[in-house]
């Protein structure tokens, strides 16, 4: 049984190594073909900045795989017997368990510093200075050990309590993933980001004017600092009920005119009419269910063959190292979801956005890609396994922006803007 398991997250490696392969040899074919959406040295920098990223998304998959196997083989049985002799045993499952949270936190460390400060900064994207980031570093760190160590304590007193305790452990832990969505903007704003109420009255009207048309009930529309910390766009709802939030990051509100960003917000209030988020939420507590219900059932062999009983905290990490693989199993169904719910979203942004939506919002898109240095193509295999938003080019397409054709093999490629 320990074979097969440890074949099966092998397996999910090689697959994800192949894929970030297959996509690294993909855009160095096609950078140097006629531009996308970008002019020709942007359109490079793309994508030089998303093999970048690829290769250390590589690197990083193969130490969790050295990690992995280290686990399994002496690193569970070590914080066993490393803690053995503590005579609390709901301390010592906390104790094991955010040993194994902290340990693995540590080791991805070096790769976060490497994204932010090497390959981030490297393309422009980086405006964080090091004493941010170790802010921001400690702030995650004392929070994963305190929440973390509730969360464990829950599960750990469910596992001991109830026969069934892998379904309620699983409704525990759902109803902590709604708590979070529900929080999480004000935690953010509390810890990381400096909110404050949009002070533009009028971009401030239009954006009610959205949120009244789609029924969405808001405690207010806030601009976040984000530009202290990076270059990029983005914009996010949060929460729910009237505890909802409409935050824009600033660099979105510089970059963007009034209608382009209205139409941006169309999109998202688009997945609020639609439902995605709520969709979104049953898909994970899907996800969830399905792990939990197996891991709830492992035959005792596997144990055997660890070296260990099936105790708490055995059960626990051993979810947590499997969590990647079916996350990566349930990734392309949820894909196809969510990128049917993309298309449905942007046509609902159009929409509110008037006359002249789809133009608006089109060129939204295009700014998001030039800002966020988005290489705008990628293969098949990769979208199949990653993307939860169609390729941009096929989103322009839907809004009605001619681009051209673009062959499939990524070999040759036309781009004529026409919107």
């Amino acid at each position: 049984m320990l074979m097969t398991v440890v074949g099966i997250y092998t397996l999910y490696v090689l697959i994800m190594i192949y894929t970030s392969v297959m996509q690294i040899g993909y855009i160095n074919q096609i950078k140097r073909k006629t531009p996308v959406l970008l002019n020709a040295a942007d359109f490079l920098k793309a994508a030089n900045y998303a093999v970048d990223k690829e290769k250390l998304t590589i690197a990083h998959t193969f130490i969790d795989y050295l990690l992995f196997i280290a686990w399994m083989g002496v690193g569970i049985r070590f914080l066993d017997s490393y803690f053995y002799t503590l005579e609390d045993p709901m301390m010592m499952n906390i104790m094991i368990v955010m040993s194994f949270v902290l340990i693995n936190y540590f080791i991805s460390l070096p790769f976060t510093y490497y994204e932010k400060f090497v390959i981030d900064t490297k393309y422009g994207f980086n405006k964080s200075t090091l004493a941010q980031w170790i802010k921001d570093t400690l702030i995650t760190f004392v929070m994963t050990l305190f929440l973390g160590s509730l969360v464990v304590w829950g599960v750990y007193e469910i596992i001991v309590s109830f026969t069934l305790w892998w379904l309620w452990s699983f409704l525990f832990i759902f109803a902590i993933v709604i708590l979070i969505n529900m929080l999480y903007p004000a935690f953010r704003a509390t810890f990381f980001d400096k909110l404050t109420p949009l002070e533009d009255k009028e971009l401030d009207s239009e954006i009610k004017r959205l949120m009244d048309a789609t029924g969405f009930v808001s405690s207010g529309v806030f601009v976040s600092d984000a530009s202290k910390r990076d270059a990029r766009l983005n914009a996010y709802f949060g929460g729910f009920g009237k505890a909802k939030r409409v935050v824009l990051f600033d660099t979105l509100i510089q970059k963007l005119t009034t209608k382009e960003l209205l139409a941006v917000l169309g999109h998202e209030l688009g997945h609020f009419a639609h439902g995605d988020i709520y969709k979104n939420i049953a898909l994970v507590g899907g996800m969830l269910f399905v792990m939990f219900a197996i891991f709830g059932n492992l035959p005792q062999s596997l144990y055997l063959e660890l070296g260990l009983s099936n105790q708490p905290y055995v059960v626990m990490i051993l979810l947590m190292l499997f969590m990647p693989v079916l996350g990566f199993v349930m990734m392309p169904i949820m894909g196809i979801i969510s990128r049917r719910n993309e298309y449905a979203a942007d046509k609902m942004g159009s929409e509110l956005g008037g006359a002249a939506g789809e133009i608006e919002l089109a060129n939204a898109l295009q700014k998001l890609v030039q800002e966020n240095k988005s290489f705008p193509l990628s293969h098949p295999l990769y979208i199949f396994f990653h993307y939860t938003h169609p390729p941009v080019i096929e989103r322009l397409k839907e809004l009605g922006v001619d681009i051209g054709y673009i062959e499939k093999s990524g070999t040759e490629s036309q781009c004529n803007i026409d919107i």
